[in-house]
């Protein structure tokens, strides 16, 4: 039975920065379901555009795996032959729950799960990578030099499927973005103190961008087609395509 998001349920005197540790992996399924509208269709299309960039003998990267939703979908979706799958995160607690989460399905697509920093990772021979709400936990600074480390080591061709919370850039719809995103928490359940108090834990860590800021980063870092396929609220995923 899937283990309950109840975290941020009752008073945190202390309130630090929000982690993936073992509390949060425990509940982890339950907590984006909850929290992330329009998770499954996104974790669908990981699937199809697996199924559609995939090329013989290359890499697919999933970094920043949590239980590795994406890395099953795109072994339940590879055909191509003498490809790996390397699944990346940096929390120990989230890789040992994603193991356990990969046994349950039988595959023949090799799976290497590591423990690391995805700024510090080589990426080589890649035909697709995941950042699935990965790169709005890294350092601002840091995002441009990860994304062009990503083009450079696609293959011609290949993709990178990006999925972030967003921001806008019109204040007004930025404000109604959130406040839509917070019903939709209330309608899972989600209490106002819940919701406050998850809320000031993500603010040092996680730091959204506006899909603008997203377009044009992409494109210095040499991605030659760039484009938002879907957005629900201030949650969407972009595709760039070397």
């Amino acid at each position: 039975m899937q283990a309950k998001d109840h975290i941020f349920a009752a008073p945190i005197a202390a309130l630090g920065d929000f982690c993936f540790d073992h509390k949060v992996a425990d509940v982890f399924p339950d907590m984006i379901k909850r929290s992330v509208p329009g998770y499954s269709n996104i974790i669908s299309a990981i699937g199809m555009m697996t199924a559609r960039f995939a090329r013989p003998g290359t890499r697919l990267y999933d970094l920043g795996c949590s239980l590795g939703a994406a890395t099953q979908e795109m072994r339940r979706n590879l055909t191509q032959p003498d490809c790996r799958i390397i699944a990346v995160d940096n929390s120990a607690a989230m890789l040992e729950r994603a193991r356990d989460h990969l046994a349950t399905y039988k595959s023949g697509v090799p799976v290497e799960l590591v423990e690391a920093d995805i700024c510090d990772l080589p990426i080589e021979n890649a035909s697709v990578v995941v950042l699935n709400f990965t790169l709005q936990f890294i350092a601002p600074e840091r995002r441009e030099a990860l994304l062009t480390r990503i083009c450079h080591g696609l293959v011609p061709g290949g993709v990178l499927i990006l999925s972030e919370k967003f921001k806008s850039a019109d204040d007004t719809v930025n404000e109604l973005l959130i406040d839509l995103h917070h019903d939709f928490k209330r309608a899972n359940g989600y209490s106002e103190l819940e919701i406050s108090q998850k809320r000031t834990a993500l603010e040092n860590v996680l730091r959204p961008d506006t899909p603008e800021q997203h377009r044009a980063r992409l494109a210095r870092a040499g991605f030659g087609h760039v484009d938002l396929w879907f957005q629900c609220f201030n949650f969407g995923s972009m595709v760039a395509i070397k």
